[in-house]
């Protein structure tokens, strides 16, 4: 099937920056050696369904060393750049994206890349999931398993899973240790802030920053904002995580409250509605809104546009909504992702991790994927430590190792 992508003369762009993330992947490039020998993956359709930018593109290429024929499609409208797609396609994959895609042809995209009728599939969100268990679910039988790469998508497939319709195993590699405690806290952390100040060029030190949700994405950017010299607000729905938020420094209290004192707010909940009408009711003139959750659901644009008397784009990925009062409100790459609709994503280094846990929930899913039932998976913890391990080693780091005394003396004996 023939890609489907904007501009083919942009290849020698999205080459470099491929080029570029290649360069700072010891991880990925200590598995794309081995398996561009062993091909473990002959034979096996993959798609890939995630951020289309280099990072993503580098991982599309080491299971296409590994003998699988790859298509890879865009996760998120904005995040898509063409210039990486374009170089992707020359390379054998078969792309099925672009920048900005209206919805119709965001759907379309899906329906193309599963058209290459994937045995396997790597998901970002939960959408090429959804089109198995829904408009495709003939399409279900042929798969052998999947992976999961974010928070959102994993709850839609817990929900899945618990009214028992799932179809076919899929490995939550959000939820593997390295995969949180790394890609969604320092990852999410500092891409968030990239987006941010490249997009608005105003400083963070001595604003007030309101970080809706403190899971570990939302410590992450509390974190960052910290360190830039905010003054952190965290909103929380579990007593524990706000307490912990107190704990670590953070003032706590609820939106309604929050919502007066803001002058960035981000949400990280994978929940909707988390600002909405009575919160933008108060808000200060010049408030910033962006949303580093999966969707663009968490800051409710509806609401914010029945108040607005007006709206304006101001600067690229930043629009104005001016209230009646002379408010004005600005919202940061439409309410979506905006470490990658308005970034380059979590840093080369974090998601060398993550996508090396990718390619190894893959290979773990070829291997088993008899024994193994329609149910939503936690990555082995073994292959969490083969990770970890090829991590500290590429970084030139040694660690100690029990001897045997000691394992002896820790199993009791």
């Amino acid at each position: 099937m023939k890609s489907i992508i904007r501009d083919a003369s942009l290849a020698p762009q999205g080459l470099a920056k491929i080029n570029w993330v290649k360069e700072h992947m010891p991880v990925l490039n200590i598995l794309n050696t081995e398996l561009s020998v062993s091909k473990p993956l002959a034979g096996i359709n993959l798609v890939i369904t995630m951020h289309l930018e280099a990072k993503t593109a580098y991982l599309a290429l080491v299971l296409k060393n590994a003998g699988a024929s790859v298509a890879v499609t865009g996760s998120n409208p904005l995040s898509t750049q063409d210039d990486v797609a374009a170089a992707l396609a020359e390379q054998g994959v078969n792309v099925f994206a672009w920048y900005n895609s209206t919805q119709e042809e965001y759907d379309d995209f899906l329906h193309k890349a599963l058209d290459c009728r994937p045995q396997i599939i790597v998901d970002d969100g939960g959408d090429l999931v959804a089109l198995l268990h829904g408009e495709r679910q003939e399409q279900a039988t042929e798969i052998l398993g999947g992976s999961e790469e974010t928070t959102t998508g994993v709850l839609r497939l817990r929900a899945l899973a618990g009214s028992g319709r799932m179809r076919f195993p899929m490995i939550a590699v959000n939820d593997a240790y390295c995969k949180y405690l790394f890609d969604n806290r320092y990852g999410t952390g500092q891409s968030t802030w990239d987006g941010i100040m490249r997009t608005t060029n105003l400083t963070v030190a001595g604003k007030t920053v309101v970080v809706a949700g403190y899971g570990w994405c939302g410590k992450g950017v509390a974190m960052r904002a910290k360190g830039l010299g905010a003054n952190v607000i965290v909103t929380e729905i579990d007593p524990i995580k706000a307490a912990e938020a107190a704990f670590d420094g953070f003032g706590v209290m609820p939106m309604a409250e929050a919502a007066r004192k803001g002058d960035f707010f981000v949400t990280l909940t994978g929940c909707a509605d988390v600002i909405r009408r009575e919160h933008f009711a108060v808000m200060k003139s010049g408030a910033m809104l962006a949303n580093a959750g999966h969707f663009d659901v968490e800051i409710n644009k509806l609401h914010l546009a029945e108040m607005a008397i007006s709206k304006r784009s101001v600067r690229k990925n930043i629009e104005e909504y001016a209230l009646a009062d002379g408010r004005k409100l600005y919202l940061l790459a439409e309410g979506r992702l905006v470490n990658l609709a308005a970034g380059d994503g979590h840093p080369t280094e974090i998601m060398d991790l993550s996508f090396a846990m990718q390619t190894l929930a893959i290979l773990h899913i070829l291997r088993n994927h008899q024994d193994m039932k329609p149910e939503v998976y936690t990555l082995p913890a073994e292959l969490d430590q083969q990770v970890a391990a090829l991590k500290i080693r590429a970084m030139g780091i040694a660690i100690d190792e029990l001897s045997d005394e000691q394992k002896r003396y820790l199993q009791g004996e």
